[in-house]
């Protein structure tokens, strides 16, 4: 949904003017908030960790030149060229994430249907690192923050794990209220924070001036001809500097393009160089402090401040993963890849800022079980890598397809940037491959988990659709049964839901077989999810009338897009234009409750993803609730499914 920083009115009046401009601060103060968390605290490890002894690098000057240069440049081309100035350009009226640039990929495909099914799997996978990833962030970040108590005390190491889960457990808490008052709270505190890695990157520049000889890329090339296998090591570290640029595009819907775009390119990444040149010109003047040259950069008397902010900072880097999380789950669930669950709208404003109860508890539950089984940021680094940069290869290879049959690129441009993009990603993927041993199948494991649930999920409702579909009663014939033998008829109007509009509904035979009875009017509704975030008002209904000189029977399709809240009796109440009105209080609704079965028999999935499947469905929100349906206007009438 596009916001006002995306399209803002055209003021009338000075004070029109001074609204909108009011409302953009707004915004970007609110995307600094919530949206920069993740890249925002990159400097608490990036530096540290590339540095690790068993790199075998040493913070001599050609060294760190190297490496600070490597860090310039990957923040220039992955996050300020791809994500804030191509990619956010691939949005969804106004939504972002992989689940929307998925349906925009699918939409640019046209009707091939081994293209579509690629991008779709492409994309699932994607999302399926991102959820990774989503676990990974909050433990290393608020993780990395609270060690810097081990610089200024050592003896506090020990409080480093339980305060750590503590602040854990209180930012999950924090969900609840929503990205709109999260963002009005945590935006001061990362104004403060990436103004202070500002200062004290240029106090620390200062010292060392000739640090700024990094801005030249051919320090990272000569990096690698003369470090060799050691420089790939490196590099799977160097890109911790650019993990959030995902969260960025995800988080697209709750802030606008523009708002983030003017915060990246005049404010977020000015501090972050900043403060990495600093941590540069102090270890070429004191080589030392490698062991966490971020907390060493810092004053002696503004260290417990700095920790302080530090630990703010990380909560809310964490919150930019996690509320990226619920934006990517609620439209795998509109889209069918996920099992309905409850979506918490937190704003009246904004459609996109949604909260999760259950994927809030789900990542809480893993977040606190990972920073308690690693124990350390250390142990965490390797872990943190893979899932970020097998996301963002995946996002250029979706992007240049969006590019090329959306936008009408020329094909020597998709290619020539298509190949520089991957080229980067896949430098950096192949990097932290090696890392796969020392933590980073743990969120392989994570991501390879959730495409199962998603894959599953979505090939199991086929399955089930298609039994549906098989065992129905042709629906053309029994009209006319129905008009040439009619039953007793009951006032009043019967809404059947049905996946299937050209078959006779369960219920409805149910209905007739054991009530014996027929209502006045009967409409067959079924509920199809668009590749857009919002239905437009003249694709929203489709009606047609099934029994020819009468009024009886009507098939109605209600289309929603993949970032709207299905709501069933809100949609009846604009059919009357349609020509068919229904009064909420003469209407009952009829639906077949599927009891999924398990047969190993049939073909289809393997018997442990039909027990999963069947699991899923037994927990998932009922549809009724999901569509909004009045349980004291509902008939609900079981059938067993088998797959």
């Amino acid at each position: 949904m596009n916001t006002q920083a995306d399209n803002p009115a055209q003021p009338s009046a000075h004070g029109d003017t001074a609204h909108v401009r009011g409302a953009k601060s707004t915004l970007i103060l609110g995307a600094i908030g919530v949206v920069f968390g993740d890249i925002g605290t990159s400097p608490l490890y990036t530096m540290h960790e590339t540095f690790l002894p068993e790199h075998g690098l040493h913070p001599r000057p050609s060294t760190v030149l190297g490496i600070l240069s490597l860090v310039t440049w990957s923040l220039i081309m992955v996050v300020a060229v791809k994500y804030v100035s191509l990619v956010m350009r691939a949005d969804n009226k106004g939504e972002g994430g992989i689940m929307a640039l998925m349906t925009l990929a699918q939409r640019a495909s046209g009707k091939s249907v081994a293209t579509r099914r690629a991008v779709m799997l492409m994309a699932l996978l994607g999302a399926a690192l991102f959820f990774g990833d989503g676990v990974i962030t909050p433990s290393i970040t608020v993780l990395s923050a609270i060690e810097g108590l081990q610089v200024a005390a050592p003896s506090l190491s020990h409080y480093v794990v339980p305060v750590t889960v503590a602040v854990l457990v209180g930012l999950f808490w924090l969900q609840r209220h929503g990205t709109a008052k999260v963002g009005a709270i945590f935006g001061p505190v990362m104004v403060v924070w990436f103004l202070a890695l500002g200062v004290i990157g240029v106090w620390n520049i200062i010292q060392a001036p000739e640090v700024l000889r990094a801005l030249n890329p051919w320090h990272a090339v000569q990096f690698f001809m003369t470090h060799g296998k050691t420089s790939i090591l490196a590099l799977g570290s160097v890109v911790l500097c650019v993990t959030g640029a995902e969260a960025l595009y995800t988080d697209m819907g709750h802030f606008g393009r523009v708002p983030i775009r003017a915060a990246w390119f005049f404010f977020v990444m000015p501090a972050l160089l900043l403060n990495y040149y600093g941590q540069g010109g102090l270890l070429l003047v004191h080589p030392e402090t490698i062991a966490n040259p971020f907390y060493h950069s810092v004053p002696e008397w503004a260290l417990y401040p700095m920790i302080a902010l530090a630990t703010m900072a990380a909560v809310i880097a964490s919150q930019a993963v996690i509320s990226g999380a619920f934006t990517v789950c609620r439209q795998a669930i509109q889209l069918g890849f996920l099992p309905r669950m409850q979506v918490v709208h937190t704003s009246r404003e904004a459609i996109g800022q949604v909260f999760l109860p259950w994927i809030n508890r789900a990542l809480m539950v893993a977040v606190i079980a990972t920073v308690v089984g690693f124990g350390s940021s250390n142990a965490l680094a390797g872990a943190y890598g893979i899932a970020v940069t097998g996301t963002m290869a995946i996002d250029t290879v979706l992007v240049m397809i969006v590019a090329r049959r959306m936008w009408q690129w020329s094909r020597l441009l998709v290619i020539g940037l298509g190949v520089i993009l991957l080229a980067i990603d896949l430098s950096y993927f192949g990097a932290n491959t090696l890392k796969i041993l020392q933590g980073g199948w743990f969120p392989l494991v994570l991501g390879l988990l959730m495409f199962a649930v998603m894959t599953t999920w979505r090939r199991g409702r086929e399955l089930v659709v298609r039994e549906i579909k098989q065992g129905g009663l042709a629906l053309a014939p029994f009209i006319e049964n129905m008009a040439a033998h009619p039953p007793l008829r009951v006032p009043g109007t019967a809404v059947f839901l049905t996946a299937n509009l050209s078959a006779v509904p369960h219920a409805l035979l149910h209905n007739l077989k054991h009530n014996k009875v027929l209502h006045e009017r009967n409409v067959l509704l079924t509920v199809g999810i668009l590749e857009t975030p919002v239905a437009e008002a003249d694709e929203r209904i489709q009606l047609t009338a099934l029994s020819s000189g009468s009024d009886d029977f009507y098939a109605l399709e209600l289309r929603f897009g993949f970032a709207e809240d299905p709501n069933i009796p809100q949609a009846l109440s604009q059919c009357s234009r349609e020509g068919l009105a229904f009064d909420m209080m003469d209407t009952t609704f009829f639906l077949s409750r599927e009891s999924i079965v398990a047969d190993e028999r049939r073909p289809g999935m393997a018997l442990w993803r039909d027990k999963l499947f069947a699991f899923m469905s037994r927990n998932a929100l009922p549809a009724t609730a999901f569509f909004q349906i009045p349980g004291n206007r509902l008939i609900e009438l079981g059938a067993q499914v088998e797959i």
